[in-house]
């Protein structure tokens, strides 16, 4: 179980996603400084207790329409060997002291959990509070799903990966809210935000293909 500290960071998750986002090919925005606000997601356990992995939503009100983007991050007590191009930034922890933040999709105990959750074997867990699950998340699949995973690939929505049987798993970076996930879908993984001061819209946070030409 993942206990969430109310704590200080500094620099915040916000200001550190700030200076990255731009640097990302499924970024939609201008050339303006993002004006981003966490405005939802969820949590996973890691088993071992290492690894704080959340799911979030940052909304951006620079560009000429809002966008939501779905930031999969790990918060680690040390470097992940091999992912220094992952590395978003380091942040200092008001109880845990320094911590590693990471690109989710580049790190395998996130995506790990993921294809776990995908599967039905355990829960999304509330963003901001300790041992409490998230409702607003659904989830199902309907394939085995082989591991592990290939690198990450980066598109202008998603980010894609690869399972050794050849299925697709696609991270959708870049949300359109819609109620349900398209049928020809194998699994996948839905969620809210607050989109607006009395709005929240729902989206398909990750999904599951099967191989090309099947």
């Amino acid at each position: 179980m993942a206990l969430i500290h109310h704590t200080t960071l500094k620099p915040t998750k916000v200001e550190l996603l700030t200076t990255w986002l731009p640097t990302r090919p499924w970024y939609q925005g201008g050339p303006a400084t993002p004006e981003l606000t966490k405005a939802g997601g969820f949590r996973l356990d890691d088993p071992e207790g290492e690894v704080g992995i959340e799911f979030m939503v940052a909304t951006d009100a620079s560009g000429p329409a809002p966008a939501a983007y779905l930031v999969p991050l790990t918060y680690r007590g040390a470097p992940l060997d091999g992912a220094e191009h992952a590395l978003i930034g380091t942040m200092e922890h008001g109880v845990l002291g320094k911590r590693w933040a990471y690109d989710g999709c580049h790190d395998p105990v996130l995506l790990a959990e993921l294809l776990v959750l995908l599967q039905g074997r355990t829960q999304a867990m509330a963003q901001s509070i300790t041992d409490t699950p998230d409702d607003e998340v659904t989830h199902s699949c309907a394939s085995t799903i082989e591991t592990p995973l290939s690198t990450p690939t980066d598109t202008t929505e998603s980010t894609e990966l690869h399972t050794t049987d050849s299925k697709l798993l696609r991270v959708h970076r870049v949300l359109h809210p819609t109620p349900l996930p398209p049928q020809e879908v194998l699994g996948h993984v839905t969620g809210a935000w607050q989109a607006t001061a009395d709005t929240r819209a729902r989206a398909v946070f990750v999904t599951l293909h099967a191989p090309s030409g099947s």
